[in-house]
């Protein structure tokens, strides 16, 4: 029988067998007994904020999540969409508020709301509501309404990548999972130095499959959705291979070096990436979803590492007043990241049928 004593003994015997660190080497999303109150009311009449879930110390999961991980630990919201916290490699939600990411020649007249920024998780303590364009997963099922931090990953914490869901989970609001989650070391959230070149998410295998959990046509269809050809899931073409290695920006479009050709506005997949890594592609490497998207979001459409509105990346940012993303090479008139692969790229005005691979 479940009562006072059942917890309390319990707790004592683990404080007094692990010592008065317990909750913090258990950590929060470990199962630790002492960590459950950081997230869960466990009396009726503690104080609290409590929403629709009466066990939450939130209004609803993102709520919930976004009060330790907002401004701190990943930071994934931030503040300010014109100021971001640093980039930890999965993008950032405060650019869902922004009022316009069209950098494009039509910016002033054809403004992008910031919902097209990623993926619209509902949180509205922070402002943040279900994607008022797409009712379901674009390529997919899942309700947009639904969409919550707790529907890719999971609060009670697993043995996977960002604690991402796998086959025999369901999303935290419903959906459920065929594919695995991927395989990928991240960056360490709590101290650690934001992305660069040479301290990067090294992802490895599977991303793309589990994009499908949610966007399944994007990867039967190999991107054909919209009118748009590109693979998602597949080998590097030996083409795309010394491509990527040579490539070194507009003003050096030959110079580059296998042995420091990656570049994490374009990362690939490969099962010897680490997060220090910085050579380039090989026979190995993979094309991933994440190749060109943020998981979370982007200043710019579609969550795109690299605003694919603009003709070059010193565009981005003017027109229509956002974030600029970085320029991963020192000159304005760098072309888009496409480059980096693909040679001959048409311009974003051009019919999406006349890119190449």
């Amino acid at each position: 029988m479940l009562n006072c004593r059942t917890c309390y003994g319990l707790v004592i015997f683990l404080l007094i067998a692990g010592g008065s660190s317990l909750q913090a080497r258990a950590g929060v999303h470990d199962g630790g007994v002492g960590a459950c109150n950081q997230c869960h009311v466990m009396h009726a009449d503690e104080s609290g904020p409590i929403g629709d879930n009466p066990l939450l110390r939130g209004n609803n999961p993102s709520d919930l999540c976004l009060g330790c991980h907002a401004t701190a630990f990943g930071a994934v919201l931030g503040m300010d969409p014109l100021a971001p916290p640093p980039e930890m490699g999965a993008g950032n939600f405060v650019f869902l508020l922004e009022d316009n990411l069209n950098d494009g020649p039509d910016g002033m007249t054809n403004p992008i709301s910031g919902d097209a920024a990623g993926h619209n998780i509902n949180a509205p303590g922070y402002g943040l509501s279900s994607d008022p364009t797409y009712v379901t997963s674009p390529g997919g099922t899942y309700s947009s309404a639904l969409m919550s931090c707790t529907s890719c990953h999971d609060p009670h914490g697993n043995g996977n990548y960002r604690f991402l869901r796998g086959p025999a989970t369901q999303a935290g609001s419903g959906g459920t999972f065929s594919y695995p989650a991927p395989v990928a070391v991240g960056l360490d959230i709590v101290a650690g130095a934001p992305e660069s070149n040479s301290n990067h998410v090294a992802y490895r295998s599977g991303m793309s499959l589990w994009c499908a959990n949610c966007h399944q046509d994007y990867i039967t269809s190999r991107h054909k959705v919209i009118k748009f050809r590109h693979s998602t899931d597949t080998g590097l073409k030996p083409g795309h291979i010394n491509q990527y290695n040579a490539y070194n920006g507009t003003l050096d479009p030959s110079g580059g070096s296998q042995a420091t050709a990656y570049l994490t506005a374009v990362p690939f997949e490969d099962t010897a990436n680490t997060t220090g890594s910085m050579a380039g592609p090989s026979g190995a490497s993979r094309l991933t979803c994440l190749s060109c998207h943020r998981a979370h979001a982007s200043s710019a459409p579609r969550s795109g590492r690299w605003d694919f509105n603009v003709e070059t990346l010193g565009q981005d940012g003017l027109v229509s007043g956002s974030y600029p993303i970085p320029n991963p090479y020192p000159d304005p008139g760098q072309e888009r990241l496409c480059n980096k692969c693909h040679r001959n790229v048409p311009g974003p005005t051009a019919d999406p049928l006349d890119f190449q691979n």
